[in-house]
């Protein structure tokens, strides 16, 4: 679980985030979505402290982060940044790098972090690619070794900053599919999105973002009903009824 108290965040000294104040819950997928500019990344950035809050407070899994060392830190929250640089290793090489936070320096792998990597890359069917370079891979697959990183950190809670973005249809539900089975599995599952229909579609709740402030947090279906995604985007959402449930659609 993830809590924000009155938190304040911004760069260097202009103010992004306006007392934000929420609890993302265990076991749920919560999506963030707001205009450009709205602090939805800040907000991530906030909890893992690569943009610290200014005030308020943060809490990890019940403990304040500013209490955490870096170490500690990365053993409660996981962080999928939204853009990456393409390092020239392989699949499996990256996705060692989320024991990293379990290894005492000098980083030497044992053998049960490289069970965990192999596991994690069979979990999303790529370990055909285990000793494939990462600049070599279509960007599905590359995401698809994030995740098996993000999957071997094995944290409590789970960032991920527009995790489908430059991703085709088939890779972007493949990808909310997996966010769904690690809520399953009882973590904290948070990530910013622009799709609309597909936070709808997917998310078990959402939080609404304006102007550096939380307008509204709740179910799809809470959200829907208040208009206020038509009201700060400027477009109708729109939804009909299908077998599989609500489908949504803007314009």
């Amino acid at each position: 679980m993830i809590e924000l108290k009155n938190v304040y965040a911004g760069y260097s000294g202009s103010p992004v985030l306006q007392d934000i104040s929420v609890t993302f819950p265990k076991g749920k997928v919560t999506v963030i979505v707001g205009p450009n500019g709205c602090g939805k990344s800040t907000l991530l950035k906030s909890i893992i402290r690569i943009n610290p809050h200014t005030s308020g407070s943060i809490l990890a899994e019940g403990t304040d982060i500013s209490q955490l060392t870096a170490q500690e830190l990365a053993r409660q929250v996981t962080y999928m940044a939204q853009n990456r640089q393409i390092p020239a290793i392989t699949a499996m090489q990256m996705t060692l790098h989320g024991r990293f936070p379990y290894l005492s320096y000098p980083r030497r792998y044992r053998p049960q972090d490289r069970e965990i990597a192999e596991n994690c890359l069979k979990q999303l069917g790529i370990l055909d690619l285990k000793n494939v370079s990462m600049s070599t891979m279509s960007g599905g697959q590359r995401q698809k070794v994030y995740i098996a990183m993000a999957l071997a950190q094995d944290t409590p809670v789970v960032l991920m900053d527009e995790p489908t973005t430059f991703l085709d249809v088939s890779h972007q539900l493949q990808t909310m599919k997996q966010a769904r089975i690690m809520a399953n599995c009882g973590k904290t599952v948070v990530m910013v999105l622009h799709d609309l229909p597909l936070a709808m579609q997917t998310a078990d709740y959402l939080a609404v973002m304006d102007k550096g402030n939380l307008v509204q947090f709740g179910t799809p279906e809470a959200v829907f009903q208040s208009g206020q995604l038509d009201r700060i985007f400027g477009i109708t959402l729109c939804r009909f009824q299908t077998a599989n449930g609500w489908k949504y659609y803007c314009f």
